[in-house]
């Protein structure tokens, strides 16, 4: 397929890049920069802000992968960072999608990031894709990000939000903050440790977003997480064990409050235990199923 991503140089996007290329896709990303002649995979410039969009960028795109977002963990939720997390995500896919109607022939498909965020803190109740939204500003920004993807069904698009729990890989997200950590012998379970964590090794995760892709019978949100969800201090003495140092020193809940804000509760002690339903309907089968090879793998163990 000829593939579009936007969002593309992340940790995800990267590996999805390599990963598409290796099987035989044609990619081509959206940065904000302009494309170097003879550069592989051309970048075509946008800017959603300023309503900007390289006219050949969409060009016999067949399907378009929207990744872009700010980091959720950059920094601490302020009145001001929060606005910026919701016009990274969902004016930029408004914007994505208004110009995929516009295109004659237009993309197939749109797989559009979201993440498990959108069920907040459920406690020990199993989650599917059927399970209704949770409360937060978390689960809010969510479920608009995801209606402003599944807008693209009115111009006959194909559309997939992908729901990501926590991609393991140490060169982004949970991962990469925590290690340092971790490797100091100063990690240990966050708040009481007995949440849900819901994680995807982000081989499964590349390759959930190209079933996503090719597959004609998906359709409507997918969660892109492991069938083995683990409470916070399993996956903490999981880590410990790898990296064979102690991780016994728990993080107060009262002190990542005082540190982190809003974000300490809805995205580091909040429980998600999450099912991947749909992949499991699709056929889907796991590279890693369960979190220590998981781990392994990612860190070269």
């Amino acid at each position: 397929m000829n593939v579009l991503i936007a969002g593309g140089t992340g940790f995800v996007g990267s590996a999805l890049t390599r990963h598409l290329s290796a099987r035989g896709h044609k990619v081509s990303l959206l940065s904000r920069r302009p494309s170097a002649p003879g550069q592989s995979p051309s970048l075509y410039h946008w800017d959603p802000e300023r309503g900007e969009l390289d006219p050949r960028a969409l060009a016999g795109v067949e399907a378009v992968v929207n990744l872009a977002g700010e980091n959720l963990a950059g920094g601490r939720w302020t009145r001001e960072r929060k606005r910026r997390l919701v016009e990274s995500r969902v004016a930029a896919t408004r914007f994505l999608v208004r110009r995929m109607g516009e295109r004659e022939p237009r993309p197939r498909a749109l797989v559009s990031a979201s993440a498990i965020g959108i069920y907040g803190n459920r406690g020990e109740e199993a989650l599917t894709e059927e399970s209704a939204p949770g409360r937060g500003f978390l689960a809010e920004l969510c479920g608009t990000w995801e209606a402003e993807a599944l807008a693209a069904r009115g111009a006959g698009i194909r559309t997939v939000p992908i729901r990501f729990g926590v991609v393991l890989d140490p060169r982004g997200g949970v991962l990469e903050k925590i290690l340092p950590m971790f490797k100091l012998g100063l990690g240990g379970p966050l708040g009481s440790g007995k949440q849900w964590m819901s994680w995807i090794a982000l081989p499964d995760a590349v390759q959930a977003i190209e079933l996503a892709l090719t597959r004609e019978d998906s359709e409507g949100p997918i969660n892109a997480v492991a069938p083995a969800p683990v409470r916070n201090r399993d996956f903490t003495r999981a880590l410990g064990r790898i990296l064979s140092r102690p991780a016994m020193l728990p993080a107060p809940a009262v002190g990542l409050r005082f540190l982190l804000g809003e974000m300490a509760d809805e995205a580091l002690l909040s429980s998600a235990r999450v099912v991947p339903a749909r992949l499991a309907a699709l056929g889907y089968r796991f590279l890693f199923a369960e979190l220590e090879p998981a781990l392994r793998a990612a860190l070269k163990e």
